[in-house]
């Protein structure tokens, strides 16, 4: 089975999607109507913007979700997907592939959650931490052991798990994991504690948009980072959808359930290889490959 895959953040670059915008009038058109709907030309950003223009978190999400979503369009007939998830940000775009989402509410949500993760992230200090090299539950028990807020937030592949919560709480977490074995415990050059407890806010704010936006039924199987197993139905993909900036990102689980249901080529839609290269370390007998636009 043809299993799509979708980038979060952290896959962008400069340039992202110029090829899309210069070879596909259907693509041109996108980026415009884009451009409108989030008040700012984000086009030039992509095309011809800087690294540090580009990380910002109201640029970083709706830019990976165009790149995605777009070049799902440009892909036409030849896009005929099985089965679809996407790695936190890129749920959205996997719920726009999956028939469930407009492209234009796709990019509404999108663009109201970057709004409400960079207000979440000025409340309080907080940070993440990559851990490798440690088995999933020794990290999860430390955090547990530790004093105040930290968690296991991002289950990319076997021995590499992402730590989020307050900044003392997760460097303590980085200390003792060290003492476990880990190879590294790395604090991340990140603004906030995705996917912890310290996005009730945006959670709650991201929620009440949700509610709002029609979700149709998806056309094909959706496995969503919460709770990592094939969704059929809108009505519990938009209750999944509501929990996911407080829940962890259950990466390796997905990818385990497609594999299990079926999945053997497994297409990564979007910027950048960090998934291809996750897809490598959780299972080298299925296909990994990229997405690409021949006009």
């Amino acid at each position: 089975m043809k299993a799509y895959i979708f980038p979060g953040q952290g896959a962008q670059f400069t340039g992202m999607g110029l090829d899309l915008y210069e070879n596909s009038p259907m693509a041109q058109e996108l980026f415009e109507k884009a451009n409108e709907i989030l008040g700012f030309c984000i086009t030039d950003i992509m095309f011809e913007g800087t690294a540090d223009q580009l990380k910002q978190t109201n640029v970083t999400q709706p830019a990976i979700f165009l790149h995605s979503v777009i070049l799902v369009k440009a892909l036409g007939d030849s896009f005929q997907p099985e089965m679809v998830a996407g790695h936190s940000l890129g749920e959205i775009s996997a719920l726009v592939a999956a028939g469930v989402l407009s492209f234009e509410d796709g990019l509404q949500l999108v663009s109201k959650r970057a709004s409400a993760m960079q207000k979440a992230c000025e409340i309080m200090p907080s940070t993440m931490a990559a851990v490798l090299g440690l088995d999933d539950e020794i990290v999860a028990q430390v955090c547990n052991d530790v004093d105040g807020v930290v968690v296991a937030a991002n289950y990319n592949c076997p021995g590499q798990l992402v730590i989020s919560g307050e900044v003392s709480a997760v460097k303590k977490a980085c200390e003792l994991l060290t003492e476990k074995g880990a190879r590294r415990a790395l604090i991340l050059p990140v603004g906030g504690a995705f996917h912890s407890p310290m996005m009730e806010p945006a959670r709650e704010e991201l929620a009440a948009a949700i509610k709002g936006t029609h979700f149709n039924e998806p056309t094909c199987a959706v496995y969503q980072n919460e709770p990592a197993k094939s969704v059929t139905s809108a009505a519990e993909i938009k209750e999944n959808l509501m929990k996911q900036l407080t829940a962890p990102v259950k990466w390796t689980q997905s990818i385990q359930a497609m594999v299990a249901d079926g999945g053997t080529e497994f297409i990564e839609v979007g910027p950048g290889k960090v998934l291809q290269g996750l897809m490598r370390k959780i299972d080298r007998t299925v296909s990994a490959s990229g997405a690409s636009f021949e006009n």
